[in-house]
Parts: C-alpha cells; structure tokens; sequence
C-alpha cells in the first residue's frame, strides 16, 4: 500500500506556504491555537489612574487648548498593554474631559453610543436631541448612538467627567459615522426633565417607543436618585458574596441595560467587606464615586480612592474589599456579549 503520510519536511511545507500565499490563501493548521484558545487570555493589563495625578494634568490642557479647537479636550486612558490604540479594554474606550468655564464643546453626532460619568459640575449642562440637563457628581449621562449632543459651563468653574464609549465596536464592524451640527449649540426643544418625567417613574407611555432605539429614553440618571436606590437596598437585605450591593442602571420599556452595547451598573461595598474571587468575559472600567477600596486582579493589589479609574481585563479573577464604606461605578461590553450569547463567569 502507498504511504499517504505528508511529508514533515520544514522546507517542503515552507515551499508550500509560499506557493499559496499569492493567492491569497493561508494554512489554518499553523494559527488555529491562535484563533481558538483554550480560554480568554486578554491583551489589556490591570492599571488604576490615580485622579490627583490625571487631575493636574488635564488642567493643563485646559490652558493649551480650546474645548472648541479640540472638539473634545480628553485625556484618553490608554491601557499600558494597549499604547497608541486609544483602549481601556480591547473592546472599549475611555478618556477623562473637561469643559472650562465659559466653554461649549461644540454639538456633533456619531454611531458610536457614550456614556459620561460626571466626577466634578457645579451645574455645567449636556444637551442630547434638544434636551438639556444640569450635571452634578456621580450621575450617569448617555449619548445615545446617533444623537446629536453638546456640552457646556455657564458658571465659574471647571466640569470634568470620564467618558466610555464602545468606538472599537463600532470599528470593527466599520460602521461609524460622524457629523458636526450647522450651530455650536442646539436649540433647546424640550424642558429639562422632560425625559425622566415621560419615562423615569415607574410608568411609561402605553405603546411607548424609545427616541433612540434600544437605548434607555432616560439620558441622566442623577447619583441622588440611584445611590438612594441603592441604599435602600442595603438596608434591605445582605450583600451577595461576589457583588457585595449592586443595582444596575435599566431601560425602563424593557428592563434591560440601559445601553445596547455597554452595561453599567452601581456598586455599594460597606466598610471592611471583601467580595469573593469571580472572574467574567467582559473587561471591566471602574471607578470610586465614595470611599477607598482595594481591589485584588490577577494577583496584582491596587489601592483606589475618589474618582480614581481602574481597569479589570476579561477573564481575570478579582475581589475587592472596601476599606471605607464605598460606593464604585462600573461600566463594560458586557451588554453587547449578553446579546451575542457570548458572556461567561465563574466564581469561587
């Protein structure tokens, strides 16, 4: 019988590679422990900024460059892992900016969806889709995909937030568009709370349909309504093991995430508390609204405070105990990877 065992020749097979690839082609054989791990092994590192260090720093910018010549004046968190590549996670980006004094940011609109989690406003606004509303710390605002939105400060002090939006999702799928608006500002045509009071009491229109699609009609959820919540949640029951208090932020048609693509979601962790070691498929952005924590990532210790912003890669196991009572702000792809059937965790 005639031996059909290929030749394990490296020159032979070399040949081979380079017959094919003019036309294109490729062996599977020689990537396929690439393409198909084991298990997730993610690209980004664990790394905390520290916000009296980034603080500093993006007031410096503020004297540099304009909030108009900028468009949009951020200092982006770029994962150490990731240099270059504008990432906090493979999948997400994230920057902290600020608007001085005086300034408008100047009203666009684009495909990808963001979130702004406001760490410093003494009553600087956003506006989406005609609808303004005043910013306080700790409250949760989204740009819905394709919205028009501007940002400004009428008063005499500087706002800063930390911006989330799912850019590298929109990439990859090469679907992004941009548009800049015809006027700095938009016309506002709706009053402020218009949308909370049309959908944020519990009660909703009877064939209500969301302005923008499959995210939440609600575009700011204030740190005074969700940390009550949440509160009274703690008095109501014992923290879970893994998530100490937690309540995430919900459309309110469907009860699903506020964002189609980014999930977000408020944590309260008492003092002295340590949740068990979990680990899950969606990297994840934190950050210190109140308290101190420290946080244990794949073996790695970090020490959190106010307004510091941490990031937790996929599949790396995790547990954090507060050291004061806190409360930390959570935001991730976790969303987008429920809805593909993707999503995975694992506790101890």
């Amino acid at each position: 019988m005639q031996d059909t065992s290929p030749t394990t020749d490296a020159a032979t097979r070399q040949k081979y590679y380079d017959t094919i690839e003019p036309q294109s082609l490729a062996p599977l054989w020689e990537v396929l422990k690439g393409l198909v791990p084991p298990e997730p092994k993610s690209k980004a590192d664990a790394h905390v900024w520290k916000y009296s260090q980034v603080r500093p720093l993006l007031m410096e910018a503020g004297k540099i460059v304009t909030a108009e010549e900028a468009e949009r004046r951020v200092l982006v968190l770029e994962n150490p892992a990731l240099k270059g590549q504008s990432r906090i996670t493979p999948s997400m980006y994230s920057g902290v900016q600020l608007v001085m004094p005086g300034e408008i940011a100047p009203a666009h609109k684009h495909t990808a969806s963001a979130l702004r989690f406001v760490l410093e406003s003494d009553g600087g606004y956003t506006t989406v889709a005609g609808e303004r509303t005043y910013m306080r710390r700790g409250d949760f605002v989204i740009t819905p995909n394709g919205a028009w939105h501007d940002h400004g400060q009428e008063k005499s002090s500087p706002i800063i937030w930390v911006d989330g939006l799912d850019l590298h999702m929109i990439n990859f799928f090469e679907t992004g568009f941009m548009e800049h608006h015809n006027d700095k500002s938009q016309t506002i045509t709706k009053q402020e709370g218009y949308s909370v009071s049309r959908y944020g009491s519990g009660l909703a229109p009877l064939e209500a349909d969301s302005p923008f699609g499959q995210t939440t009609p609600i575009f700011n959820y204030t740190y005074e309504r969700s940390s009550a919540a949440l509160m009274e949640m703690v008095e109501a029951g014992s923290p879970n093991p893994h998530a100490a208090y937690a309540l995430r932020y919900v459309n309110p048609l469907d009860g699903g995430w506020a964002m189609p693509t980014i999930a977000t979601w408020l944590t309260h962790i008492p003092k002295g508390f340590e949740t068990k070691a979990s680990r899950a498929t969606d990297g994840r952005t934190i950050i210190v609204v109140e308290g101190e924590i420290t946080a244990e990532i794949d073996g790695k210790t970090f020490t959190m405070g106010e307004s510091d912003i941490g990031v937790i890669p996929s599949w790396a196991w995790q547990t954090v105990r507060a050291d004061k009572d806190a409360v930390v702000f959570t935001f991730s792809d976790r969303s987008a990877q429920e809805k593909l059937g993707i999503w995975r965790e694992e506790k101890r």
